[in-house]
């Protein structure tokens, strides 16, 4: 996961005139905007299906230019190495609309990329309207950018969940104002859609299904993720903080208006990842992040726990990064509907806590473990304990993990009184022009 974040990124796309011509030709279009001459021209290339359009696109994008619209006509195209484009501005790359302009890349061999399509360091760049099918490694992954749009794309792996597929369909990371809408993910063995070490992010309308993590907000500072589906997959929605990375510590992320139900896909991670470790049958799980509101939801039938709230410290991975602070804190859940889950918890925290729940978990689990050199009079101070309110009927467990861990003690409690409270909402994500 996060020690796959390093990435290089060049230049390569398409074009060719969609009118028609044989695909060995390629042309260019300009369009002026208002027709009236006062706009600045838009240089348009547009690229064919057929032999010559991985040359073609190769070309278009070294070639391109800033503001330019690089399009993908109906079709399907196949590719055998990664697209890239390296520093320049404002760049479009678009199709026709998913499952109208499909970008397959099942023939990609090793030493010729990864990815489907890489992006770094070209700020206001788009890209949509697309299907992106069997890359060998992840889907879309731009760096470095402020200022990236993902809309009405498709990311997938036509023979379904499997470990060895690519890791992540969107992965943005390192990255400033990231909105990501209207995109479906299917069958990734990381996350569907995963942003990684940024600020300012939305992740809206999507539909993650078959992955391992459906979304994963990782060591990000300023998320909004709401209207989306994740649905089938092993987790639904994860907010995480990992140590050493260059970026610390994700804080200030809102959860909201998502439905998130049965997702209860086995867990095909390839072993060591930090995603392999995510219970069957997840919900939502916050990990070391601070400052989450989790509202609004719907939050069902998700076998393991409907949602889980746990310190890095309880995955037993050892770290060394005296910057990172592994605690959840400031954590708010509230006004969310819930209704089944928990009924068949699976994986090592079905092991470790089935002795001390029973065989029905709670639809919230709390590992309970906080930071000691934060105490005040044996208890976290008011801005930083996990607040749960008006989430109907929904119960509650706090296993206090590091009172087990310390002396072996099982000590379960239940009563949602401690933790009655509020906490203000993290400020809404603002990106300029985006609604």
């Amino acid at each position: 996961m996060a020690s796959r974040l390093a990435i290089s990124a060049v230049a390569i796309l398409g074009t060719f005139l969609a009118s028609g011509c044989a695909e060995s030709n390629r042309a260019e279009a300009t369009a002026s905007g208002n027709g009236n001459g006062d706009a600045p021209k838009v240089k348009v290339t547009v690229i064919e299906p057929g032999p010559s359009a991985q040359k073609l696109a190769q070309e278009a994008l070294i070639k391109a230019e800033p503001g330019e619209i690089i399009e993908f006509a109906e079709g399907k195209f196949d590719f055998n190495t990664t697209l890239s484009l390296e520093d320049v501005e404002r760049v479009t790359l678009r199709g026709k609309g998913i499952n109208k302009t499909i970008l397959n890349f099942k023939s990609q061999q090793q030493g010729t990329g990864g990815e489907g399509i890489k992006v770094g360091g070209s700020d206001d760049f788009t890209l949509e309207d697309m299907t992106i099918q069997d890359t060998r490694s992840d889907g879309f992954k731009p760096e470095g950018i402020t200022g990236v749009t993902m809309r009405r794309v498709k990311v997938e792996w036509t023979r379904g969940p499997h470990p060895e597929n690519g890791a992540y369909g969107f992965y943005p990371v390192l990255s400033k104002d990231v909105l990501i809408e209207d995109c479906e993910v299917y069958s990734c063995s990381d996350a569907g859609i995963y942003v990684g070490q940024s600020e300012n992010v939305i992740v809206r309308r999507c539909r993650a299904e078959r992955n391992v993590a459906g979304i994963e907000i990782e060591n990000t500072v300023g998320a909004d993720v709401y209207d989306n589906v994740a649905t089938n997959n092993a987790g639904g929605i994860l907010v995480f903080s990992l140590p050493e990375l260059p970026k610390k510590n994700g804080r200030s992320c809102r959860v909201y208006n998502n439905r998130v139900y049965e997702n209860n896909h086995e867990n095909f991670a390839k072993p060591g990842n930090i995603v392999a470790s995510v219970p069957p049958g997840s919900g939502i799980i916050i990990m070391a992040n601070d400052e989450v509101e989790v509202f609004n939801n719907e939050i069902k039938n998700n076998q393991s726990a409907n949602v889980t709230v746990i310190s890095y410290l309880a995955t037993d991975r050892k770290y060394n990064d005296p910057e990172y602070d592994p605690y959840p804190e400031t954590i708010y859940i509230h006004d969310n509907k819930f209704e089944g889950g928990g009924d068949k918890p699976a994986g090592e925290i079905a092991t470790l806590l089935a002795p001390l729940l029973g065989k029905e978990f709670p639809d919230i689990l709390y590992d309970g473990m906080v930071d000691p050199k934060k105490l005040v009079d044996g208890q976290l101070p008011a801005n930083l304990k996990l607040y749960i309110r008006n989430n109907g009927d929904a119960d509650f467990a706090n296993v206090n993990l590091a009172a087990i861990r310390a002396a072996g003690l099982p000590v379960v409690t239940r009563e949602l009184g401690p933790h009655d409270g509020e906490h203000p909402s993290p400020p809404a994500i603002v990106i300029e022009g985006v609604e």
